[in-house]
């Protein structure tokens, strides 16, 4: 998702996952994350990455979850599944990632109080399951009693559930996951080297999903074109619809921003997330 600059007219969807995303995703940025799956068996970060993201699917094969996470190159997933799923189990994996996201949100200083109140906020949702199987997969998960892991789980769902409609998006607008990339770091600025690295793709491939966007007349060589950042932000305005449709409108959500400001400003002042990050959330 797009780099998202906070103001007065941002959609509500939008100032929500820019508030949750930094508390989901501080863990992968962490040390911590690697040794959490390698006490459970499972090699190195991205054997690590793709089975605890995964795992509220069940014991997933890669092309599903190529699918559905929609920007790594397919060979990169199936490096590390099925074959997670011979050295760990599912069940380790849930228990894993949230005693982790836990610990490190702890490490940083995020308060208790504060996650307790977020989750009593948001719990009572009922979100959109159709067309959303990440999302529904994280949503029937059972929250933790610890405050701060049952914050991490909620926002989890949240972030997945704007995720499956954010690759809708992108398939309504006639592009891949990595075309969107290409459109996003033409407007967020973030290095294309180190996320081509990050996702997978090598150069070549790379390379021709770039010069497509630009016969598409959607890139120039240094930047979007007029129509390429029309489509993106029309990316963008529907997946924050279909977030709002899919049942975040009865939130509160200027509450939520609010009691969660704290410790997201926490994360950010840890330095733990880089300010130039592969998913675009930005600091407010």
């Amino acid at each position: 998702m797009a780099v998202i600059l906070l103001n007065a007219v941002m959609h509500a969807a939008r100032r929500l996952w820019s508030t949750l995303e930094p508390l989901h995703g501080v863990q992968y940025f962490t040390p911590e994350v690697r040794e959490a799956g390698k006490a459970i068996g499972l090699r190195g970060y991205w054997d690590t990455y793709f089975a605890f993201r995964a795992a509220p699917l069940g014991p997933v094969d890669a092309p599903g979850v190529v699918a559905m996470f929609g920007v790594f190159e397919p060979g990169m997933v199936a490096k590390a599944l099925p074959a997670a799923w011979t050295r760990s189990s599912v069940e380790a994996c849930l228990s894993a990632r949230s005693s982790v996201a836990a610990q490190v949100l702890r490490g940083i200083g995020v308060s208790e109080v504060a996650c307790a109140s977020a989750v009593a906020l948001l719990s009572p949702l009922r979100l959109a399951a159709t067309a959303r199987p990440l999302g529904a997969a994280n949503a029937v998960l059972p929250l933790s009693e610890d405050p701060v892991a049952a914050l991490w789980q909620v926002a989890t769902t949240l972030r997945e559930h704007r995720g499956d409609g954010h690759i809708a998006a992108l398939m309504t607008a006639g592009l891949s996951g990595l075309d969107g990339m290409h459109l996003q770091l033409a407007r967020t600025g973030f290095d294309p080297e180190a996320m081509r690295q990050v996702r997978g793709w090598s150069a070549q491939e790379w390379s021709a999903a770039r010069e497509s966007l630009v016969e598409r007349d959607l890139l120039f060589s240094d930047g979007l074109t007029p129509a390429g950042s029309a489509v993106l932000d029309s990316v963008e305005d529907m997946t924050d619809a279909l977030a709002w449709q899919g049942g975040l409108s009865s939130l509160p959500v200027d509450e939520v921003v609010e009691v969660l400001a704290p410790s997201v400003a926490a994360v950010w002042d840890s330095g733990l997330m880089p300010m130039a990050n592969p998913v675009g959330v930005s600091r407010p």
